[in-house]
């Protein structure tokens, strides 16, 4: 059966990278980039950016952003090749539709972008990578605007 595109960049499974990883396999790149921890760090700087941000900030219904870096940090490394504890957890991603109920505009999406570039530079990736990341991250969130301006 064939699925329909939405647009929306979907877990790709384990994204593949040259090397090789645990048990003489090629290596995810979420292996490749360190693991856990580096979506861990990844993650934190970007909601550092989000706490002082009042349009993003005010997208997230709790006070704590303590859950909402933990579920964006588990669909990275869900994305990335990492645990599925994600779709474990929450079911099929259905990014678009899980954003639907707020206001994504292009004032948003840039600032989410800012954050995020920020926090992906601050990683210091191997160029390579983090051309990889970047390109996703920037698809990922010109894919959630929902609304004109």
């Amino acid at each position: 059966m064939e699925q329909q595109s939405t647009g929306t960049p979907e877990p790709a499974g384990e994204q593949v990278v040259p090397g090789t990883g645990r048990e003489g396999r090629a290596e995810t790149f979420y292996e490749a980039v360190g693991g856990h921890d580096t979506f861990v760090r990844l993650v934190a700087k970007f909601y550092e950016g989000v706490a002082a941000d009042p349009v993003l900030r005010a997208m997230y219904p709790e006070e704590d952003l303590g859950p909402a870096e933990d579920r964006l940090r588990g669909f990275l490394e869900q994305y990335w090749g990492g645990p599925g504890t994600y779709s474990e957890e929450r079911g099929h991603p259905r990014l678009r539709m899980r954003h639907a109920p707020y206001v994504v505009d292009t004032d948003a999406r840039d600032r989410w972008l800012l954050h995020m570039r920020a926090a992906v530079t601050d990683l210091r990736l191997a160029p390579m990578y983090e051309s990889v990341l970047w390109d996703y991250l920037e698809r990922a969130a010109w894919s959630m605007v929902n609304a004109p301006g």
